[in-house]
Formats: structure tokens, sequence, C-alpha cells
């Protein structure tokens, strides 16, 4: 690949989008992790579930908040960077962003404020019901993103007529061949990580002796919900790789390092593929398995790389290697729900230094897989912008390299400074301040006066 502009732009809203889907993707876990908090409290009246509840509410609205702001900025980098991409495919995916905030981020918006401000001004049958609105909100509009990034993978319900895209059928369109599965799969990914944030804070707070029963409620709901979570987002995963091969076959192709059409393709543990040379190097395999995986039979055919011309292949070494490590780390936290549950049923949890360690330093785990897994994706689509019908250098501005990467650059700084710096500042404050000692918490007073009645 040589330095152009449409390299540039593509590398600025990677960036961009990588940042911001850390925001929403916790915005989503954090906002179901609270739903169900607040709705044991209101059951059992315990004090320690609004202790929860009030802590990472503060870290949900923090979150939430730089989801909102990093979003903006990819919206102006489609009009000034990819103008071809919205002219062409603005007919399909305008209206899909429109219902998104129609439905979506509005029920967000109405709600959000009651939610986090609302606990001493509402009862507390109306504040649940707008923290079950935003957990309503958050989750549909996953669905609508979902749903726009993966009409781009398997497009259908529309044909490409005197230069944009005229829709045939919403239905199709919506509910395109990879939606479901993928929508899924990244609702399990949000889960997982926000799972593991909580359990890593949670190990914190153990290993210093601070906000005990704090931290053991919610490391025991984490290490509870972990297991099932991983092991549903394995076969999700599996379902997600059986679609890809059957609509993207060269996506698969390159996942796997699949130069050659064959049958009984090794899957390949490591390599290094060669990209202008077509082959790998150094391989570590295991015979027959990328065909068992892909096809679910022992003999089945994978499509080789050399079945297109090289202009129609993905840059092999970024998908080849962000799907290992986003399976690697899938595996690394199954082993962690592993072992949380052998501890847990040997009444050890709390007191497993190591395993404390072990969580807080996986707790970053699950955005990394996320990322990894977004680059498989959106890389091994490549060259194609809307998968097999729009190319990528067909969808770029004409733009002049420099200005793409002058922006380039002042967005690293501001990012930097903004989502890195101050977010985890601000981050660092809350986790350090803990939550409420119970002996000082007190009930919301709208609670209490519903009481008194």
């Amino acid at each position: 690949m040589h330095l152009s502009a449409e390299l540039l732009a593509r590398i600025q809203f990677a960036f961009t989008i990588s940042f911001h889907i850390l925001f929403p993707s916790f915005s989503i876990g954090l906002a179901t992790f609270l739903a169900i908090m607040e709705g044991v409290w209101l059951k059992t009246k315990n004090p320690l579930y609004l202790s929860i509840c009030k802590f990472w509410m503060k870290i949900f609205a923090l979150t939430f908040g730089m989801g909102v702001v990093s979003g903006i900025v990819m919206e102006f980098q489609l009009g000034t960077n990819w103008s071809g991409f919205t002219q062409v495919v603005g007919p399909v995916l305008g209206s899909l962003f429109t219902y998104e905030v129609l439905t979506a981020f509005f029920i967000e918006a109405g709600f959000l404020g009651v939610m986090i401000f609302g606990w001493n001004k509402v009862g507390p049958k109306l504040h649940y019901c707008a923290t079950l609105l935003v957990f309503f909100g958050v989750t549909l509009s996953a669905f609508w993103i979902l749903s726009a990034n993966s009409w781009m993978q398997t497009p259908s319900g529309a044909i490409l007529k005197d230069g944009h895209f005229v829709v045939t059928s919403w239905w199709q369109v919506i509910f395109n061949p990879s939606v479901i599965t993928r929508y899924i799969h990244m609702l399990l990914a949000a889960y997982i990580t926000t799972i593991l944030v909580i359990m890593a804070v949670s190990a914190f707070y153990l290993l210093k002796k601070q906000h005990i029963l704090f931290a053991q409620k919610c490391l025991a709901f984490g290490s509870s919900v972990l297991i099932v979570l991983i092991i549903a987002q394995i076969m999700v995963g599996d379902d997600a790789g059986i679609i890809d091969h059957e609509y993207q076959p060269i996506k698969t192709a390159a996942m796997e390092g699949n130069w050659e059409t064959q049958k009984g393709a090794p899957l390949i543990l490591f390599a290094y593929p060669d990209d202008s040379e077509s082959k790998n190097l150094w391989v570590v395999s295991i015979p027959h398995l990328a065909s068992v995986i892909n096809t679910h039979q022992w003999n089945g055919v994978l499509q080789g790389l050399d079945s297109v011309p090289k202009s129609d292949r993905p840059f092999v070494p970024i998908v080849f290697y962000s799907f290992r490590v986003m399976v690697g780390l899938g595996f690394l936290i199954l082993a962690l729900a592993i072992w949380a549950l052998f501890l847990r049923l040997r009444k050890r949890l709390y007191d497993t230094p190591w395993f404390l360690k072990t969580c807080v330093a996986v707790g970053p785990a699950g955005f990394i897989a996320l990322i990894a897994g977004w680059f498989t994706a959106e890389t091994g689509r490549q060259p194609w912008v809307v998968y097999n019908v729009l190319r990528t250098s067909d969808a770029v501005s004409d733009v002049l390299m420099k200005n793409v990467l002058i922006s380039l650059v002042l967005i690293i700084v501001v990012y930097g400074i903004i989502f890195g710096f101050f977010y985890f500042r601000y981050f660092g404050k809350i986790i350090h301040h803990g939550p409420e000692n119970l002996e000082d918490m007190k009930m919301p007073f709208a609670y209490l006066h519903m009481e008194d009645k």
C-alpha cells in the first residue's frame, strides 16, 4: 500500500471510529447492568444495590457523553473525506441513520436526565422506567447502526442505478443476511467488555481491602454471567464465520491466510502472510480445522485469495492478525471465566490474590478484542465499501493528501487530550473516590416519601 489521500482518509476514519466504538459499547453494557441492579434494589430494598447503581451511574454518564461527542466527528468526515460514499449510498444509509435518531437516540436523550439526576426528584418506579427506556434506547440504537454496517457487508434490497442506490425492499435492507448474527455478536461483545471492567474494578478494591461488600457483590455477579456470555459469544462467532464464508469468501480467506482454493484447509495458528509473494512464511497449522470451522465439513472447500485479482483482495496481514487477536482474547476470557467458576465453587473467589490481579490485568481485554473484531470486519471487506458493488476508491472525496494529513494529526492530538487524558482522569477519580459507604447511604427522598405513605 502506498501513501495516498484515500489511505489517509481510511486511517483517519479508522482512528475516529476505533475511539468512538469503545464508548457506545461500554454504555450499552453499563445500561444493561444498571437496569438489572436497579431492579434488584427495588425488589430487595438492600442499600448495597443502590450503592452499586449510583457508583456505576457516574461512569455511565461520563462514558455516554464521550460517545456522543466522538460520534459527531465521524459525521463531518463523511462530508469532507467521503463525499462519493454519501452521494451513492445516502438513499440507503441516510434513512437508516434517521431511523436511529428518531427512535433510539430520542428515547435515550429524553430519559437520560431522569436516569442520572432524578434520584431525589421522581419516584422509584418512574426512575426505574427511565433506566429501562435508556437501556432500550441504547440497545435499539445498536441495532440500527449494525443494520447499516451489515448492509455494507452483505448488501440486499437495493440496486445501483444512475450513480446511486435505489431501495427495492426496505425489509431486505434492514434485515440483510448478516444483521441478526452480527447484532447479537456486538451486544455480547459490549456485555463482556463491561463485565470485565466491573470485575477489574471489584478485584482492585478487594486487593486494596476497600469497599469489600460492594466489590464482592459486583465480582460475584460478573463471574456468574461471564461464563454464560463468553460461551454464547463463541457460538455466535461461529455462526458469524459461516455467514462470512458464504457471503464474503475472500474475507474468510484473508482471516485464514488461505491463498489457494482447497479442500480440508488447515487452521493456521501462526504465520507471516507475505502479501507481495502471496504465500505464508513460518507456518504453524492444524490440518483440516479451518474447513471444519468455516464449513462444518472435514473436507469443506475454502476459496483462496488467488481466485480474485490482487486489486480485489484486502491487505491480508491486518485481517489475519486482528482476527487472531480477537479469537485469542476470547479464549483468554473463557479461561478467566472458568477459573472464576472454579474459585467460586471452592469459596475462594474473593481471597485469591493471583486471580484478583489477573482480573485487573484482563480488564481492558474486552475493548482490545472488540477493536480487533471491527478491524477484521472492516479491513476484510476492502477494497469494497459496499461489498462487491462500490469500491472504496470510488467513494473517497477529491481532496489534497496534505489536507487529510493535517486533519488526521489534529484529530490524534485532540482525541489524545479529550478522550485519552480527561476521560481516564475523571474515570480514575471516580474509582479513587469509590462508592458511598453503606453507613452513609441515604435512600432517595422520593423513595422514602413513598415508603412513609
